[in-house]
C-alpha cells in the first residue's frame, strides 16, 4: 500500500457485535460457521438466523456494490440466504461457508444487474439513495462532529458509487470488508492477481476525486443498522416458514463434558 493511501479501519457490525457480547457474557466462544451449519443439517434451522446475521453487513455490501440501489441489494440479500438455506446440503466445506454464501450473492446481483441493463442500459441505472439513519455514530464527537463525519461519508459513498462496477466489488469487499485477496477472488471467481489490479485502480480514481480530501474511511461506507438487520431476518424466516429468535449456539461439548 502506497503512503498516500489513507488508512482504513473496520468497526464490527452490529450482528457481528450482537454475537461477540452474548459469548462474552457466557464466557464461551461463538460457535463456528461449520458447526452452525451442521446444526441446521442436522435440524436445529432456528440457528440458521445467525448466520445470516453474521453476514448481512457482507452481503449488503456486495450486493449495493454491483447494484447501487439499497432496496434492491436488501432484496438480493434475502434471496442469497433463502438460497443458501435451501442447498445447504450442497455445501461440501472445500471453501469457507462466507466464501460459498457471498458467491451466490454475487451471482444473484450479477444477474438482476444484466436483466436491468438489457431494458435500460447500465447508464441508465438508478442512483443509490443513502439514508444518513443507516450510518454509524461515534460517540466521542459531538453533534456538530457527527453531522460533519455523517456528511463525510455520504461524499465517500457517492465516489465509490461513481467507481466502475469492474472495480467497485472488489474494492468493497477488500478494503470496505475487510477480506484478504485470496477470499476476495474465491468470491468474486477472479485471480488474485486481477484483484490487485483492481482494487489499486480504484483507489487511484477515488484519489483523483475527494477519498484524501474527506478523511473518511471506507468501511464507513454503507453501513448496515440493526434494525436493517432484524427485518433481513424476518424476511428470510418468513420465506422458509420458520420462527425467528434463536439461542445464541455454541461449540459442541467435548465428550464427557456437561
Amino acid at each position: 500500500m502506497d503512503e498516500s493511501t489513507p488508512t482504513l479501519t473496520r468497526p464490527p457490525t452490529d450482528g457481528a457485535a450482537r454475537e461477540s457480547v452474548a459469548a462474552r457474557a457466557s464466557g464461551r466462544p461463538s460457535a463456528s460457521d461449520e458447526e452452525i451449519v451442521a446444526r441446521v443439517r442436522d435440524g436445529e434451522t432456528i440457528l440458521f438466523e445467525h448466520l445470516i446475521r453474521r453476514y448481512n453487513q457482507r452481503l449488503y455490501r456486495v450486493a449495493r456494490s454491483i447494484l447501487r440501489d439499497e432496496q434492491e441489494a436488501e432484496d438480493v440479500m434475502q434471496h442469497a440466504y433463502v438460497n443458501a438455506f435451501a442447498k445447504l446440503h450442497q455445501f461440501e466445506g472445500r471453501a469457507r461457508f462466507s466464501t460459498w454464501l457471498t458467491r451466490i450473492a454475487v451471482h444473484e446481483a450479477f444477474a438482476r444487474a444484466r436483466r436491468r441493463a438489457r431494458w435500460k442500459g447500465l447508464d441508465d441505472m438508478p442512483e443509490a439513495r443513502v439514508e444518513p439513519s443507516g450510518l454509524p455514530r461515534d460517540e466521542r464527537l459531538d453533534p456538530e462532529q457527527q453531522a460533519q463525519a455523517a456528511e463525510l461519508r455520504k461524499l465517500l459513498e457517492s465516489a465509490i458509487d461513481g467507481l466502475p462496477e469492474i472495480y467497485r466489488s472488489a474494492f468493497v469487499l477488500r478494503e470496505a470488508e475487510g477480506l484478504d485477496t485470496l477470499e476476495v477472488a474465491e468470491c468474486l471467481e477472479i485471480s488474485e492477481d486481477n484483484v490487485r489490479t483492481r482494487v489499486h485502480r480504484a483507489r487511484v480514481l477515488l484519489r483523483r476525486g475527494l477519498f484524501e480530501r474527506t478523511g473518511a474511511t471506507s468501511a464507513s461506507a454503507f453501513s448496515f443498522h440493526l434494525t436493517r438487520c432484524d427485518r433481513i431476518v424476518a424476511g428470510v424466516f418468513a420465506r422458509l416458514g420458520l420462527a425467528t429468535t434463536a439461542v445464541e449456539p455454541r461449540p459442541a461439548s467435548a465428550p464427557g463434558e456437561r
